[in-house]
Parts: structure tokens; C-alpha cells; sequence
């Protein structure tokens, strides 16, 4: 299956301040979730953001949420995003039935949204070095079980790549400066 652009949108999940600490190789998750929102935001890919009970869990990290600029949170209960009729309502309005994945954690939010995603006959895209868990077994159980499901596993540089088809341009200068 070819992703391509104008059929993709993207889901970052729950990249939060109070839970981000304790996730298993948080400061390349943090680079590499930013390379690929930045990459994205380039080659023109609507993001939908998504936070859990940021009473309890905090806003999306600084860095992250830099990278996202005024893009919006939608605030969520539910560990599946499918759960959140803004998010369900955002994603069929923008027409995309590929749906790349980036966030945490992979064993619970990640996992629940993407079987629910299949479910709905979306195409979920896990990023898998954009997504983690606290503990790596969780994360590498998580990425077997999506995988299993029929979802699509790729790095953030391959999607990157996948989405432009084509070297010359500026957009491919500019995810070349974000993947060096």
C-alpha cells in the first residue's frame, strides 16, 4: 500500500508533561516526533492533537508543542481517540483515509486507536520510532498486536520520504534539513 499525501492525515496522542518523564527513550521520542511534525507541517499533512485528562496528566510537552504551534488540543477521556467524537469528526471531515500515528503510550492510547481506527476502515500508519510506552516490552508487545491487526509500522525518515515521491523540491530540501 502506497501512502500518499493527498490520502493522509496524521494523529499525535498524548505527548504529555506529567507522563512524558517516565517513558522509555523519551529524548529521542521528543526529536523524533518533532522532526516528524515539523516534516509533516512541510509537505502539507492536517494534524489532529489529541491530550489525556490534562487536569491529571499536564498540557503536550514544550518541545512538541512548539513544534505543533497554535495547532488545537482536543482533550479526551477515552484511551482510544476513536472514542472522541472531535477527533472521529476531524478526521472524516478532512476526506483522509491513512492515518499516521505518533504519541503515547503505545500498549494503551496507540494500540486501542488504532484497532478502532481499522474498525472504522481507516488505514492507521504507526510511526514506530515516534511512539513509546514506560516500559519497552509494552511498547514492542503494542507494535507486534498493531501489526497483527493490519496496521502499516514505518520510521519517521521512510514516511517523511514516502509522503514527498520526489526529490528537487523545496519541500524536499526542507524534510532533508529536518532528517540530517
Amino acid at each position: 500500500m502506497r501512502i500518499l499525501k493527498d490520502r493522509t492525515a496524521a494523529l499525535i496522542i498524548d505527548i504529555q508533561e506529567r507522563l512524558f518523564p517516565f517513558i522509555f527513550e523519551n529524548e529521542n521520542l521528543t526529536k523524533n516526533v518533532s522532526k516528524l511534525i515539523g516534516g509533516l507541517k512541510i509537505i502539507g499533512i492536517p494534524i489532529f492533537v489529541t491530550e489525556q485528562y490534562t487536569k491529571g496528566l499536564g498540557p503536550t510537552i514544550e518541545p512538541v508543542a512548539t513544534t505543533l504551534g497554535n495547532l488545537p488540543r482536543i482533550e479526551k477521556m477515552s484511551f482510544s481517540c476513536c472514542d472522541e467524537s472531535r477527533v472521529m469528526e476531524g478526521i472524516a471531515v478532512s476526506g483522509r483515509e491513512n492515518i499516521i500515528i505518533a504519541g503515547i503510550e503505545s500498549h494503551v492510547c496507540i494500540l486501542q486507536t488504532v484497532i478502532d481506527l481499522i474498525r472504522n476502515g481507516y488505514h492507521p500508519v504507526v510511526v514506530e520510532d515516534c511512539v513509546s510506552s514506560r516500559n519497552v516490552n509494552d511498547k514492542q508487545m503494542a507494535i507486534a498486536r498493531m501489526r497483527q491487526e493490519g496496521a502499516v509500522i514505518t520510521t519517521v525518515e521512510s514516511i517523511l520520504f514516502e509522503l514527498l515521491r520526489y526529490s528537487g523540491t523545496e519541500q524536499f530540501k526542507g524534510i532533508s534539513k529536518l532528517v540530517k
